[in-house]
């Protein structure tokens, strides 16, 4: 009989336990033997649940980070305005400013403002400044195949990128500037974010310095 209870109280913590257990009793001593190794798998059992509940936790805490990460949010954060950052980079390098944004350096954790910069020798240069002090990090030249485009684009015009900059700084802390050379209105394209946290794009005429709201910002929020 009592070999009987014990078997039964084994299989049942086995099944319990999501595993599977063999029982060979026929004394006490073995009863008791079995109990103990019914106990050992489910502790053993208990401790993977753990290890996977904390492995989601760390998987899932590095998400949240991805989250927070975003660029817009960290530009609103930053003691470098985009400004400031355009300013720093144009001492360190002469030249045209074609776009300014907050940017992961070289897919790292750290974050800097990369500002573009078109030389009189139709150069491009990719400048990091430090967004907490406005230092110049590096600088590289890059490969561009649109350069004859950006000149036809900006010949002419009386407002730079940090003019722009400046004129947007008013519908909140600017993230980003670009120059948008598409189609027959060329124009500056500034991205903001309030304290509320809402992202809006903006177009800055190339000459009068004019500030709209990009209609087609417009009618992506309505989609």
């Amino acid at each position: 009989m009592k070999r009987n209870i014990v078997i039964a109280a084994v299989t049942a913590a086995a099944l319990i336990g999501g595993g599977t257990a063999t029982a060979l009793a026929t004394t006490a001593d073995d009863g008791d033997s079995a109990r103990q190794t019914a106990n050992t798998r489910l502790s053993n059992d208990a401790q993977d649940d753990r290890g996977d509940r904390e492995d989601r936790d760390d998987r899932g805490d590095h998400g949240d980070r991805g989250d927070r990460g975003d660029d817009a949010e960290r530009a609103a954060s930053t003691d470098v305005t985009a400004s400031e950052a355009i300013a720093s980079a144009l001492k360190h390098t002469s030249g045209t400013v074609v776009s300014a944004e907050l940017d992961d350096e070289d897919d790292s954790d750290k974050v800097v403002w990369k500002v573009d910069v078109l030389s009189g020798d139709d150069t491009w240069h990719s400048v990091s400044v430090d967004p907490s002090d406005g230092r110049v990090l590096g600088s590289q030249t890059d490969d561009e195949d649109d350069t004859a485009q950006v000149r036809v684009a900006l010949k002419g015009s009386s407002v730079t990128a940090e003019q722009a900059v400046k004129a947007a700084a008013g519908k909140g802390v600017v993230t980003s500037v670009d120059l948008d050379d598409d189609g027959k209105n060329t124009s500056w394209e500034t991205e903001t974010r309030t304290s509320g946290g809402t992202e809006r794009d903006w177009k800055v005429d190339l000459n009068t310095g004019k500030i709209t709201a990009d209609r087609s910002d417009d009618t992506d929020d309505r989609d």
